[in-house]
């Protein structure tokens, strides 16, 4: 029998502000699970949280993107928003994009990542939730993780690694998808994964086997709601050991913090500060962004687990690091590279800023001298 992974989450109200998800939310979907699983609609469900974000955690037998599972997912969304708007928690409800359920969530706000497979004789499964960024985040870490021999040495000695592996790239604006195989496809790869707002690495396969290694959520909240309604706070379900990069090799890219949009109001370049769930409370100017990484061990579907992997005091490091990387960030301002290019700014306050603007913008004559060139000239 193979086993679905479902991982689906969706901010639907923070406490307090962005910070932080209210425990009786949590709970609340926690109940809604257990009676799925009751029913035997689940194997095995946990609700957790990263940050303001609501995690569903789900096995299952039925595929992914399957009606029910979805359907459950909505549902706990919309109860756990129903409380939020009866604790006036802040945006409740707000990747909640649709006002009724249309048969899957891809595309109605809430972000999900979903591999299927069947068990082997020990499956690690590492579940990576962020905060406070956006889709393509997983882009440099899943580079590093399955195409990196610096990160995962694994592809030099290993020889069930050695062939690499292929990485489905997805262009998040045109909608539109193309698959490179490592390593020898690398450099054309990295021409548009560098382009993370762009370019989104959706999922990781073995190449030798086909076997399904890393799948990550891909969806962009501005452009389904053609405005800003909060980031998009990516979630990522990575396989290991085997045929996979090992655990270690897995978490490794996080031991060096990147920067990564998002931060305050979606409009900022920040690091990516890997913590223990108990610390991704973001709350400096509300960041910076924060990963969270809970380890799991299937067994015929069932969650043994979670390990907080990012409590490991070896990240210490990469937290120091990070908070250095948001000073100097922060010095910067509303200026680039902190806030993020004109064109990433389409879905903010941008937009009625030049509109107000326009009028009073003059054209520059032949010289390229302007206005200025000809109160010179006169004077």
């Amino acid at each position: 029998m193979k086993t679905t992974l479902s991982v689906i989450k969706a901010d639907i109200g923070g406490y307090v502000g962005h910070s932080e998800s209210h425990p009786d939310i949590i709970a609340a979907a926690a109940e809604c699970l257990k009676k799925a699983k009751k029913d035997g609609l689940l194997i095995d469900c946990q609700a957790t949280k990263c940050g303001d974000d609501l995690q569903l955690i789900m096995t299952h037998a039925l595929g992914a993107g399957n009606y029910d599972i979805h359907k459950l997912a909505w549902d706990t969304f919309v109860t756990g928003t129903r409380l939020a708007k009866k604790m006036k928690l802040y945006g409740a409800g707000q990747d909640l994009l649709a006002d009724a359920f249309a048969g899957n969530v891809r595309g109605m706000g809430p972000g999900l990542a979903e591999v299927e497979f069947e068990e082997r004789t020990s499956e690690p499964i590492l579940i990576f939730m962020a905060d406070k960024t956006s889709a393509g985040a997983w882009n440099m870490p899943l580079y590093k993780m399955f195409a990196d021999p610096f990160n995962t040495i694994g592809l030099v000695i290993a020889a069930n690694m050695h062939n690499g592996y292929t990485f489905e790239v997805h262009d998040v604006k045109e909608h539109k998808k193309i698959r490179f195989n490592a390593p020898e496809e690398i450099y054309d790869m990295l021409v548009l994964i560098g382009a993370p707002s762009h370019f989104a690495v959706k999922a990781v396969y073995h190449r030798d086997t086909g076997e399904t290694a890393a799948v990550s959520s891909t969806e962009r909240l501005s452009l389904i709601a053609g405005k800003y309604v909060g980031k998009d706070d990516p979630v990522c379900i990575v396989r290991s050991q085997g045929i996979f990069p090992a655990v270690g090799e897995v978490l490794e890219p996080f031991a060096a913090p990147i920067l990564v949009e998002g931060w305050m109001r979606g409009s900022h370049m920040g690091p990516l500060m890997p913590v223990a769930l108990g610390d991704s409370t973001p709350s400096r100017f509300d960041g910076p962004p924060r990963v969270v990484c809970l380890g799991f061990q299937l067994n015929d579907g069932k969650l043994l687990g979670p390990r907080d992997m990012f409590a490991d005091k070896s990240f210490d490091m990469a937290r120091e690091q990070a908070n250095e990387m948001a000073d100097m960030m922060r010095r910067h301002g509303p200026f680039e590279p902190h806030r993020l290019p004109l064109e990433e700014m389409e879905y903010t306050t941008m937009p009625q800023v030049m509109a107000k603007l326009e009028g009073r913008f003059q054209p520059l004559d032949a010289k390229g001298n302007g206005r200025y060139h000809k109160l010179v000239k006169k004077t």
